[in-house]
């Protein structure tokens, strides 16, 4: 059993996590993993953070993320997903919690970091119920003579208030954050106060002019948290002192804290003004009345501050806020008259909007050194918003409110760079770029990154647009001329694809693969990212470019993208990779005379990312790729894949062997797939035998990325060889598998999912000897840990069994535990579970046929008062199922039809979509549970005449529309109850 570790062992530990030689760090790594379990380690790391000298800043560094990321995963101690065995005492919580706050105002910055985050994760569970002094601590050190000290106090102030931006509005939150303001609004606005004072007296001081600026921006962020729910009451009636500060900073000005020459990290007044228009906008945005009478003059400055700001990257945070509180305002009716003025809005136009749009040197510069982030900013959107977008969300805005004009002033301006384009084709092409950009912000009336444009203003000037002056950008067959220009052009197809017909995408297609063929990574990587969207668009319920458009192209386009895959280079591109994804899935099995060639194309891909993983996406559309592979082939042709088999064992293998725990879990899932798809009756073959004994293993299940994946191939192991399976003695390994997965929380699910398996598929006399075993280790953990979840996976559990195997052993072994005890779980589980989270679609069907067996196959259930009355309750929670529009019985989901793949990718699991098995009809002998459902009743009221029908009057009076429900069953089966 591991030791708490002594201070002088933890900082020889720690110190040889940081040894260059991996063997040692690993070493260091699990004694770590092993004493963070001990009552008393979090403690211990937390005196050496504070205790170390200044000789062991590694070591303490070391030791400060150590202890953030014990109470990151242990301080809570219900976490759904776990909390990794982290112990930690209440007597050392509420020490740790005693000390934190001051311990982060007296360590060097690196460390006050990460003592911040960690009070931010601690507060995320017990602020403030059960950490009701830590506002006080902080706003204590307000006071303090150190500014680092004050900044990292409104850090973790902060970090606190952030989730008020992210909660749904309930009345916990609106009770935290009057608690909050409470606490700390009047000392924020002291201290805001007392800040702008020192700024005053320091503007000749450089240093302390930094630090203060820091501070005053990080208050600005507390001030939007704290407002963006609703105007608090303090804020209001202090409305006039926060703006006069505001104002203020708007129109600050000092040369000691800019930089002439830097050019893309911003100085501390560009971060502050940035937070200050932020907070401004905040505001205009909720029409915050007693914010009105201040609105003409925060436009005015504003406005001032947007012309002032230059084109660099350093101005892009302050340019994109100050250009989204003009849009918020001008799209509103009541700020109509601040803008009406053709002049005011040809300024916009002129001054703001189209200098915004141009093409910068540093644009240049990105497209063509760092591609990746190009497409990031430019395609696909990024956290922050570009200029460009930003100017274009500001003509839609305009629009709103003044159309005529601001289309007409927009038009004008279009023709303009249009003809100096013309006039000099070869310098003037940011022109043009220009003019499709301001298109784009006039054109579009609503607009998803997902789905494109789906209603335009003028549909016929926009296609007249596009056939003179963007279509001839994608027949030119130059790649070097005006790369930037044929990138808008190709973005110009993907925004306005729904706009197309289905003749006119036939026609623009080949002309995409050919650009794909372009050297330009920007221009190619707009190609494969147009051609995969234009292969989701929709025309009512149809795509436009289904499989019978693709058919004639599929050669030339799996050409065209392996070779962007195959680059030396740059041969991770993700939207390439995405794009054969998608080619793939809606060629189908027209894919099966190239399967050998894309199999081993992608596999020569898979080697080569396998050696150094570095892009996420990228490895997870690979991965897509395969699975869809397999899927499109084997679903026609079932003995493909032993063909499969033999092209991906090698590689899959490797991947193990290597231990690249980034891929183990596709490699399992793909195994899955393949398993699933085996002929049934044609065994594991020669390869499979060898898998099953490394995944039964606990080393194997010590990373979360391999459960979810290990499950699902444990489960085809069972369901193609279960045989196999008990006879090797595989059975009792799975079983101890299955017993540490229900014991985390974390993992209960994965656990019914592989119990699931075993109740369908291992033979029923190898089940019978373990039936005891997993019933009781059920019942221990319902009775010491019953949530809502885990009881809904009892009840599906109890379903299951008692539709494969019948009531009466279900009775008969829980009753051995326990007399009666089958009834009293119905009761206090079963029957309660359903009614707070009922089961839809398969999992309502199995709940009908199971209680179909409960009410009607077993004569305790009719044996006393009490237990009649629980029959009646059955029987109205499975006529609820049967009747209820929401249980969906009968309608499964399909991946027919599917537009978007939405990849939900997690550094330890990410399922694949393609590789996901379909739902299956345990029991597939029972096409219409309605009907066997009445017939069973019927069978049991001719057996029992008189009986059923005074209970059935109870049980349902109290819902008409459930007698409305069994009459209208019966009445369609031609039965009766007698």
């Amino acid at each position: 059993m591991a030791q708490v570790l002594t201070p002088e062992q933890l900082r020889a530990v720690f110190e040889q996590t940081l040894s260059p030689h991996r063997e040692i760090r690993k070493q260091a790594e699990d004694q770590l993993t092993r004493a963070k379990q001990c009552s008393g380690h979090a403690l211990t790391v937390l005196n050496l953070v504070a205790t170390a000298g200044a000789s062991d800043a590694a070591i303490r560094q070391a030791a400060a993320v150590h202890f953030k990321n014990l109470v990151k995963k242990g301080w809570d101690q219900n976490a759904e997903d776990g909390n990794d065995g982290i112990t930690i005492s209440d007597q050392d919580r509420k020490t740790i919690k005693d000390h934190l706050v001051d311990l982060m105002s007296s360590v060097p910055p690196n460390i006050q970091a990460q003592c911040s985050a960690s009070i931010s994760l601690i507060a995320a569970v017990d602020f403030p119920a059960k950490w009701e002094n830590l506002l006080p601590m902080l706003v204590q050190k307000f006071n303090s003579q150190d500014p680092s000290v004050v900044n990292g106090v409104l850090l973790t102030a902060h970090s606190i208030f952030e989730r008020f931006c992210f909660v749904q509005r309930n009345d916990k939150l609106y009770a935290d954050i009057i608690y909050c303001l409470t606490h700390i609004q009047a000392p924020l606005l002291g201290l805001f106060k007392a800040t702008s004072t020192a700024v005053d007296t320091f503007q000749s001081d450089a240093l302390q002019l930094t630090v203060r600026f820091e501070a005053l921006r990080l208050m600005c962020c507390i001030f939007f948290c704290l407002n963006y729910q609703d105007l608090p009451e303090f804020f209001e009636d202090h409305m006039q002192e926060w703006m006069a500060e505001f104002a203020k900073y708007l129109e600050y000005q000092n040369p000691l804290l800019t930089d002439a020459d830097e050019e893309i990290e911003p100085s501390p007044i560009d971060k502050l003004q940035s937070a200050v228009v932020e907070d401004l906008n905040l505001y205009a945005e909720k029409d915050e009345e007693p914010f009105l009478p201040f609105l003409p003059e925060f436009t005015r400055l504003v406005w001032n501050l947007l012309l002032r700001v230059t084109s660099l990257p350093k101005h892009d945070n302050l340019a994109t806020k100050c250009i989204k509180f003009l849009a918020s305002i001008v799209q509103k009716q009541m700020h109509k008259d601040l803008f009406k003025e053709e002049a005011t809005l040809r300024q916009i136009v002129g001054n703001i909007v189209i200098p915004n749009l141009m093409v910068r040197e540093v644009d240049q510069e990105l497209f063509e050194d760092d591609p990746a982030e190009f497409i990031a900013i430019d395609m696909e959107g990024s956290e922050t918003q570009s200029r460009r977008k930003c100017s274009q969300e500001l003509l839609r805005a305009m629009c709103r409110q003044f159309d005529t004009e601001t289309t007409g002033i927009c038009y004008e301006h279009i023709g303009q760079m249009l003809g100096e384009f013309q006039n000099n084709p070869n310098e003037k092409w940011a022109a043009k770029d220009a003019a499709i950009n301001l298109m784009f912000g006039i054109a579009s009336k609503a607009e998803t990154t997902a789905n494109g444009v789906s209603h335009v203003k003028d549909a016929s000037r926009l296609m007249e647009f596009f056939t003179s002056h963007v279509f001839p950008e994608l027949q030119d067959s130059n790649h070097s001329t005006r790369p930037m220009v044929k990138g808008t052009a190709i973005k110009f197809v993907c925004i306005f694809r729904n706009q197309f017909s289905k003749e006119q995408l036939n026609a623009l297609v080949p002309l995409l693969i050919s650009h794909l063929s372009s050297p330009v990574i920007v221009v190619h990587t707009y190609a494969a990212f147009t051609l995969e969207k234009i292969m989701t668009a929709r025309d009512t319920n149809n795509f436009k470019f289904g499989r019978n458009e693709l058919r004639p192209h599929l050669d030339g386009i799996f050409t065209a993208l392996f070779a962007i895959i195959e680059n030396e280079i740059n041969n991770e591109n993700e939207y390439a990779m995405k794009c054969v994804m998608r080619a793939l899935h809606v060629a189908d099995e027209d894919i099966l005379p190239a399967t050998q060639t894309v199999i081993e194309r992608l596999t020569v891909a898979l080697g080569r990312v396998a050696k150094n993983p570095r892009n996420p996406r990228y490895n997870h559309y690979l991965f897509e790729s395969i699975a869809v592979l397999v899927k499109s082939v084997c679903q026609k042709e079932p003995s493909a894949t032993t063909s499969f088999e033999s092209f991906l064992f090698p590689p899959f293998q490797t991947i193990l062997q290597m231990d690249v725990s980034e891929f183990t879990p596709y490699v399992f899932q793909i195994f899955s797939q393949l398993l699933e798809f085996r002929q049934p009756g044609s065994g594991l073959g020669e390869a499979y035998p060898s898998l099953l004994g490394g995944c039964v293993t606990p080393s194997a299940w010590e990373r979360k990325g391999n459960i979810p994946a290990l499950t699902r191939l444990l489960s085809a192991y069972i369901q193609q060889a279960a045989d196999d399976v008990v006879r090797e003695n595989y059975f009792t390994k799975i079983l101890g598998v299955w017993q540490k997965l229900i014991s985390s929380k974390a993992n209960e699910q994965c656990s019914f999912e592989l119990l699931k398996a075993v109740v369908l598929f291992v033979p029923q006399n190898a089940l019978n000897s373990a039936v005891p075993q997993i019933l009781n280790i059920i019942l221990t953990r319902l009775h010491k840990a019953k949530t809502d979840r885990f009881s809904k996976l009892v009840s599906n559990f109890f379903a299951l069994f008692v539709g494969k195997y019948g009531a009466q052993l279900f009775f008969d072994e829980l009753n051995k535990i326990q007399p009666s005890l089958a009834i009293m779980l119905i009761t206090q589980v079963w029957l309660p579970s359903l009614s707070k989270n009922p089961p839809v679609r398969m999992d309502a069907k199995i709940q009908v046929v199971a209680l179909t067996k409960v009410c009607c196959e077993t004569s305790a259930m009719l044996g006393d008062d009490n237990a009649r009355a629980l029959w009646g309750r059955c029987v109205a929670a499975s006529v609820f199922l049967l009747t209820s529009k929401a249980a969906m019985i009968g309608q499964e989901v399909t991946d027919e039809g599917t537009e978007e793949i939405e990849i939900t990718y997690d550094s330890t699991f990410s399922a694949l979509r393609f590789a996901r098995k379909p739902v299956e009809d345990p029991f597939p002998e029972i096409e219409n549970p309605s009907q066997s459902f009445v017939q069973a009743l019927h069978s049991l009221s001719s057996n029992q005449p008189g009986v059923l029908q005074s209970i059935l009057q109870q049980s349902l009076s109290s819902d008409p529309k459930l007698s409305a429900g069994l009459e209208h069953m019966l009445r369609n089966a031609n039965l009766t109850i007698s």
